[in-house]
This record gives structure tokens, sequence and C-alpha cells, in this order.
């Protein structure tokens, strides 16, 4: 089982000419509200790809339909908690080339006790693996007490902050960061190339596997002395808000099914190459079946 200690927002979204300024009042083409939060979408990623998740999360009485959307999607939710304070959201800008920029305000996402989350543990046998992100309060004492209970800790670091250094990241079997995220954490120059964060990653977290990903220029697997190289799937990207979220729900489904790192990255990157083809968050993530049929049709291709 994995239990994913993760945020659940939700998102609204406005679709814009171009993000807003400041000073400048923009008027909005589209809205619409949908699940989202880094915790939701990789959990929702995670049961899609056929995945075994149980979601550790804290959410507003008012928006328990988000929890409902989690359940159908296979979801395991009894860690779900309803609480009588607002829940966490985000105000989500897209604009014509398909960039974004996101308002988040944590709310339920932030209220985490020490016991709501010994409880939670309680829960888990050794083995188990436990994801974390950026979005919820309590991380210290989640990374901790997940490696003395001989959990298996994936985390990704987003949204990063100044105090992920502080974490005790050596604790993770495996770490998802992007270009930014690994710049940050290496403290490496803006732009760096991908070897030079490889490297600095590898000196930083020696015994940690991390996968790089690099959007539109491809993704990175890296344990120990041994690295590999997803090269980028050719789409044209009109959304990529939940990308990172489906890539690695995606590749810790294909962890669980005991794949190769390879072939948990080929997997990953279909499905956010599909995932990117669409809009919106959640909605975006695709159905198992869509990306085995993307990976059968790529190799009749070649």
């Amino acid at each position: 089982m994995l239990h994913n200690f993760g945020s659940i927002n939700l998102d609204h979204f406005y679709r814009v000419p171009h993000l807003v300024a400041p000073g400048e009042t923009l008027t909005s083409r589209d809205y619409r509200v949908g699940l989202g939060g880094k915790g939701a979408n990789q959990s929702l990623a995670m049961a899609r790809a056929g995945g075994q998740v149980r979601h550790w999360g804290r959410l507003g009485h008012q928006d328990a339909w988000a929890r409902d959307l989690l359940q159908e999607a296979g979801v395991d939710v009894s860690a779900i908690t309803l609480v009588d304070e607002p829940g966490g959201h985000a105000i989500i800008q897209v604009d014509d080339r398909g960039e974004n920029a996101i308002l988040l305000f944590p709310g339920a996402n932030h209220g985490f006790t020490q016991d709501d989350l010994d409880a939670r543990f309680r829960d888990t046998v050794a083995g188990d693996w436990l994801l974390a992100q950026n979005e919820c309060n309590a991380l210290p004492h989640v990374l901790h007490a997940a490696r003395d209970r001989g959990l298996n800790v994936a985390f990704n670091p987003a949204p990063m902050t100044a105090d992920v250094a502080a974490l005790p990241l050596e604790a993770c079997r495996l770490l998802f960061v992007n270009r930014g995220e690994a710049e940050m954490l290496t403290g490496q120059a803006s732009g760096s190339e991908a070897e030079t964060l490889l490297d600095a990653l590898a000196q930083r977290l020696p015994n940690t596997e991390t996968v790089l990903t690099l959007g539109g220029d491809g993704a990175w697997y890296q344990h120990g002395q041994t690295r590999h190289f997803q090269p980028p799937l050719p789409v044209t990207a009109v959304d990529t808000t939940g990308a990172g979220d489906t890539f690695i729900g995606y590749y810790l489904a294909a962890v669980q099914a005991g794949e190769s790192p390879i072939s948990c990255l080929a997997r990953a990157a279909a499905a956010a190459a599909l995932g990117v083809q669409r809009h919106g968050a959640a909605e975006s993530i695709p159905r198992a079946a869509e990306v085995e049929r993307w990976l059968r049709q790529a190799k009749h291709d070649h």
C-alpha cells in the first residue's frame, strides 16, 4: 500500500489571454471549479494507473464531494477527515500559451496535529510506501515517523520553499524534483545543465533514487552510478497544470507493480504527455488503458 500524505484543494480555473499583471483587471473567458491539490492529483493519478493508494487528508465539510470523487477513482479515502474549517483552494490562471499562474490558500491542509498523524501511522506496516509533497504542515514529523516505521518514503518538494533544505531528506528512498526545485535544493545556478543538477543531487543525497523532470526536455532517473534518460514525447501542450502530478502517480504505480526504472519513466512520461493535451488538473489525468494504447502505438511506430 502507498499512503499519500497530501493536500486536497479545490481548483478555480480562469482562462485568460495572458497572465494578469500588477494593477491590471483582466476578463476571464472561461471559469470552472475542479478537484486539485498536488496530493489529491497524485493519488488520483496513482489510482487511475491501477495502484493501491490510501490518501491522508483534511477537507472542509462543504467540499465532501471531492472525497467522493477520489473514492470513485479507486482511492482509499478512509484516512481523509472532514473538518469545520475552510478547505484548501487555488486560483489558477491559464493563458493562451498553456502557461499557468497559481495563488494557493492552504486551509485545512495546514491543520494536521501530531496525534492525527500518529493515528494514521498506526495503519501502516514496514515496507509500505509513504508519499509526501510540500502543501501540508508537519512534514518533519511525517518524514521522521515514516523512516522510524520502516516505510519507503517518496517526496516531491513542491511547491519548493527554503525550509525544504532543513528536512531530513536522507529519509527519502525516492525524490521527485523539477529543474527549479533541483536548483534550489542544490544551490546550482538557474538554467544549469541536467547533468550538473544530477551530479549535485547525487552528492547531496547519495543513497536516494532521484527522478528529475524537465517538462518538454524529458526526464532523468538516477541512483548511484546508474542514470537513465527518458526523451520528451512530441506533443502540443494546451495546459501543463497537473502534469508533474500525473507523472509521479503513474511512476509510483509502476514501482508498486515491480517495474524497472526505465519502464516506470516511460509509463509516467506517456501519462504526462497525454495529460498536457487536455485542460485542467484532475480531469486531465488519463486512465491506464489510454496510456497502454499510447505505449503500444509508440512501440509500433518504432
